[in-house]
Parts: structure tokens; C-alpha cells; sequence
């Protein structure tokens, strides 16, 4: 079976391919529908970049980032500790064979690109440029820019690119994730022409990613004070802890202390914890103070800190994965990534605030995106079950009988009970 990924087969000619895909994004930009042969994978990327409303007619990518403000990002990039491996690996092949390397943020955007001069000149009429944004949403279908939309491996060959301008190219992204956390941080590319429709071309790119990643594991300071500490706390009531190998399972308080610290790096006052826990503004320092006593033993000596009560180290939260990748315009990794709810029993206000901000955000989005695969997977769980945002929007994609019965029965009972909307 031939792999999804691939552009071309082994010994398919590439002018037959690149007449057929012309058609074929002739038919679809004039509002026909994708068929054969199209691959999948372009079809969805094709239907992502009309929602976004990329135009196929488009001259070239917007570059955000320049001069120091494009030198002081790439610096404190992750990606920087490994473009010496990048240039060891690709960066002769790029040279003599007329292509180009190219490295990306999680954003889609270019943060190097190096190689055949004469290539990179040709390049740069399109924006294809350090600190150009090359996102699909921006875009349109383009290897490093679907590759961090669908967090996979991609080859885009010719006229699968959504826009005519780029249709000349051919490249192959694979992204880079972080070794310790799994967060997507970006992705690797060769670019250039048709030379490069061949599946090994993808497959020295998926190649180089995992050596990448691996040179990071390598990289990386041993767990301890100043490392990341793992937290998850979406879906379940009483969050997990893992630092240092060590799994910690935190009681209800105490994960909402440990979620707020998390997300306030720079530290909160005593007030402001107060504040942000209780509803009660009659809850007496001592209260607190107590209970920070007890989550001191809990995490070991040397994490927590006060004056203001801080995290000694950094932590990777499940939450900051939805909403970077939400962020990125990737909407099914962002769904992929929410286990529900977070901390669904916690009434303490601020958690209250975020787990609605998160669930409407998410919830927005699927809406957006009109996939009523994903849709039907957020109506039928346990979170979506009585979100009528989601199942109306449901029912305009997939009207099916028991998609409409449901959705007439969370209409009667919200007009029995005199509710607006249901949110989850």
C-alpha cells in the first residue's frame, strides 16, 4: 500500500501528476468538490486553507520577524541547539542539489533558511524568507506549514500547494518535538524542485527530525531545580504531578494551587492567591499559609517558594498544549490533546475562569472548522453531551435522526429549565 505521505510514487511521472492536480485544484477553487487524485491528506489541507480563507491567488507570505527582533527569537529558540546538526545533515545536499533547508517554529514561521544560493534567490520573490509566516492558515497547503498544522510528516509535490505561486516548489517537513515534554516546537524542511517528489525525500526529513529530537534528549539538563516539572490536570479532579520520575497525585486544593502557580511563573501574593481559590473572601491568611505548608512537603524540598509563592521550576502543562496548538490553527491536535474538562469539580473562581475560556476556545474552533468528525467526538463526551453549541452545530453538518432527536431533547429541556445556550 502506498504511504499517504508520499507525493509521488517510485517511477510515476511527475508532468502527468502535476496536469492532473491542476485539474483537479482548478475544479476545487472554482467550488467543485476534491476527488481522485488527490490525496487525502492535500483535500483536507485544500478544505483547511479555503475555511481560513487563504486566497490561491496570493503573492507571498508576511514576514513578522526582522533583523534583532528575528536574531533575538531564533537565539532563544530550541531549535538553535540543533541547527548545527541540520547543517551537518542537509546542508550539503541542499547545496549541491539546488535546494533549500529550511527550519520552522511551532507557528509556522521560517526561522532559517539556508542553501543553494541561486534557489534561495528565486525563493525570496515568494516571502520564503526567515521571519516569513508560513502557517497553512496563512499560506494555504506547504510542507513545514502542514506539517505543524496536522503535527505529522508531510511532502507537498508541485500543484498540491494551495497557492499558484508556490506550485512550482516541491518540499518535505517532519516536526520536531521536545524529548522530555512531547510538545511540538516546530519542524524541518527541504525545498525545492521536482527532484524531490521521490519518497526517499520524506523519508531523510522524518530522518533528521528524530535525530534532531534525539540531540535535544541529549541536550537536556538532568531533572532537578531549574528543569520542567509535568503537570496534568485536564479531565481529572485531582491533578498529576511528575517531577524527577517522581509521580506526585495532588488532592483537589492542592492542584489548583499547584495549575495557578503553573500558569503565573513570575509568582502570586498571598492576597492574590486568596483571590484566585476562594470564593469566600473571609478565608484568613492562615488558611492558606497552612495548606502551602502541607503542599511544601507534598512536592520535596526546594520547588515551592514564597514571597510571592512561586514554582522554583518551570512546568509543562497539559492545558498550555490545547492552547498553543488552538494558537498554531491546529485544531485536531488541539482536540486530540483535551481529556475534558479541567479540574472539573474545582470551584475555586480562577479555575473556573480557565476551564470555561478553554472549553468555549476549543469549542469555537471545532465550530470553525465545520469537521463533523470532530464535532461529533466533542457532542458525544462526556463534557459535550449537553453542549448545544456543539450538538446545533452538529446537526447542521450530519443531520442525522438521532443527531436531530438529541438535539430536540436538550432544546426541551433547556426551555423547561429557562437556560440560554448549554456550555460546557
Amino acid at each position: 500500500m502506498t504511504d499517504p505521505w508520499v507525493a509521488l510514487e517510485p517511477g510515476a511521472d511527475p508532468a502527468e501528476r502535476a496536469r492532473q492536480l491542476r485539474q483537479a485544484h482548478e475544479r476545487f477553487t472554482a467550488g467543485g468538490t476534491v476527488a481522485r487524485p488527490v490525496r487525502s491528506v492535500v483535500a483536507e489541507s485544500w478544505r483547511r486553507s479555503a475555511r481560513a480563507r487563504v486566497s490561491p491567488e496570493g503573492t507571498g507570505a508576511a514576514v513578522e520577524l526582522t533583523d534583532g527582533d528575528l536574531g533575538a527569537y531564533r537565539a532563544e529558540h530550541p531549535l538553535a541547539r540543533v541547527m548545527p546538526l541540520f547543517r551537518e545533515l542537509m546542508g550539503s545536499f541542499a547545496t549541491d542539489g539546488e535546494h533549500l533547508l529550511a527550519v520552522c517554529d511551532a507557528q509556522g514561521r521560517l526561522l532559517w533558511v539556508e542553501g543553494h544560493p541561486v534557489t534561495r534567490q528565486r525563493a525570496g520573490r515568494m516571502n520564503f524568507v526567515p521571519g516569513a509566516r508560513w502557517a497553512e492558515s496563512a499560506m494555504g497547503t506547504n510542507a513545514p506549514g502542514t506539517a505543524v498544522a496536522v503535527d505529522r510528516p508531510v511532502q507537498v509535490f508541485a500543484t498540491e500547494h494551495f497557492m499558484r505561486r508556490v506550485q512550482p516548489w516541491t518540499c518535505a517537513a517532519a516536526p520536531v518535538h521536545d524529548p522530555r515534554t512531547g510538545r511540538l516546537i516546530g519542524a524541518v524542511d527541504i525545498t525545492g524542485g521536482d527532484g524531490l517528489a521521490h519518497p526517499h525525500s520524506l523519508a531523510f526529513v522524518q530522518a533528521v527530525a528524530r535525530a534532531a529530537e534525539s540531540q535535544l534528549a541529549l541536550l537536556a539538563p538532568p531533572m532537578g531545580a531549574g528543569t520542567s516539572v509535568e503537570l496534568s490536570a485536564l479531565g481529572r479532579d485531582e491533578a498529576l504531578l511528575l517531577v524527577g520520575g517522581r509521580k506526585v497525585r495532588l488532592s483537589r486544593r492542592h492542584s489548583e494551587i499547584v495549575l495557578l502557580l503553573a500558569r503565573h511563573p513570575e509568582g502570586l501574593t498571598g492576597d492574590e492567591l486568596l483571590y484566585a481559590l476562594y470564593e469566600d473572601e473571609s478565608v484568613p491568611q492562615v488558611t492558606l499559609r497552612a495548606e502551602m505548608a502541607r503542599l511544601r512537603r507534598v512536592l520535596g524540598v526546594g520547588l515551592l517558594r514564597s514571597r510571592p509563592y512561586r514554582l522554583a521550576a518551570p512546568v509543562e502543562c497539559d492545558v498550555d498544549t490545547v492552547e498553543r496548538r488552538l494558537g498554531a490553527g491546529a485544531v485536531m491536535a488541539a482536540a486530540a490533546a483535551y481529556a475534558g474538562p479541567l479540574l472539573p469539580q474545582s470551584q475555586a473562581p480562577a479555575v473556573v475562569r480557565l476551564r470555561r475560556r478553554l472549553a468555549d476556545q476549543l469549542r469555537a474552533a471545532l465550530v470553525d472548522r465545520n469537521d463533523p468528525d470532530l464535532l461529533a467526538d466533542w457532542a458525544h463526551a462526556p463534557w459535550g453531551e449537553d453542549d448545544l453549541v456543539a450538538w446545533r452545530a452538529l446537526a447542521a453538518l450530519r443531520p442525522t435522526a438521532p443527531v436531530l432527536a438529541r438535539l430536540r431533547r436538550l432544546d426541551a429541556e433547556l426551555a423547561l429549565t429557562g437556560q440560554g445556550d448549554g456550555h460546557t
